[in-house]
């Protein structure tokens, strides 16, 4: 998996702080106290199950912000698959520095992976099919360009980023606005020409009230997937159509044979399971 970096500037700030958390007020007492500081150690990053790898950056960054006499030397790329016993990395360097930037940098290898492995299952399952597994604003956060750079590295796509990349009419938004029509009509006044509608609906009848409006895309919520294949039928090539709800690897499948473009699912970035890669010593 072919994914282009994160720039170095976006992802220091987030393992400065992070490290910033860890060592409070007095630093590393337990290494400090433990460890000579002229001793050098040499670790290596280690997968304990299959997955897929996500978030390398971020631990060269820890480490080399502890001390920057570490050296992080990466055996693979963020994308790259993982199997139990995979080496991800090798470390070398003062030994006092390598375990006060463990923590932080497991971390964010563990999370990210994790994401980029469950994203992966998904998009696997639905390979067969035109559709792309996407994921949501549902994140940590402070981390949302992370975790939303680890779906890419498991082959899924991103939704917006922010409120401000388009215009994505809910349901609650339907409800106060005084329904689907009307909630459709306000935005096209107040949109620019170049932000795209999004409208979500939960019925046929909505769908059709929504496609008098000419969304851009139009988000199916909580639908079987014989409903689903209607709901496909209508739109046709008018509006990009994406599905959510209960969207799992075991589900992916017969939603995505429907027809739909896309199905999004919050789960991936707000509750994938950190994937298990440990710090292994070599002398």
């Amino acid at each position: 998996m072919n994914v282009p970096k994160l720039p170095l500037i976006m992802i220091e700030p987030a393992v400065r702080a992070a490290l910033l958390e860890d060592l409070g007020r007095a630093g590393d007492v337990t290494s400090d106290s433990v460890i000579a500081p002229d001793v050098q150690a040499r670790v290596a990053m280690v997968a304990r199950e299959p997955g897929v790898a996500a978030g390398l950056d971020f631990c060269a960054v820890a480490f080399a912000l502890i001390d920057p006499a570490i050296r992080f030397d990466p055996r693979l790329a963020d994308g790259a698959p993982l199997e139990v016993g995979t080496v991800l990395a090798d470390i070398a360097g003062p030994a006092r520095g390598i375990l006060t930037a463990e923590r932080v940098a497991l971390n964010y290898l563990g999370h990210l992976s994790g994401i980029a492995t469950a994203t992966a299952g998904i998009a696997e399952a639905i390979a067969h099919t035109k559709a792309r597994i996407a994921c949501t604003r549902k994140t940590t956060p402070g981390l949302r360009f992370a975790e939303k750079y680890a779906v890419r590295c498991g082959g899924g796509s991103n939704h917006r980023f922010g409120l401000d990349d388009a215009v994505l009419i809910k349901d609650n938004h339907i409800a106060i606005a005084g329904g689907v029509g009307v909630a459709m009509a306000a935005a096209r006044r107040h949109a620019g020409h170049l932000v795209k509608i999004e409208i979500e609906v939960d019925t046929l009848a909505q769908l059709e009230e929504a496609l008098a409006h000419a969304p851009d895309a139009v988000l199916l919520d909580n639908m079987a997937p014989p409903m689903l294949r209607e709901a496909v039928a209508m739109i046709g090539a008018r509006a990009i159509a994406e599905a959510s709800g209960r969207i799992t690897a075991e589900t992916a499948p017969a939603i995505a044979e429907t027809g739909v473009d896309l199905l999004s699912a919050g789960w991936l970035t707000h509750s994938a399971r950190v994937l298990d890669i440990g710090l292994d010593f070599n002398g």
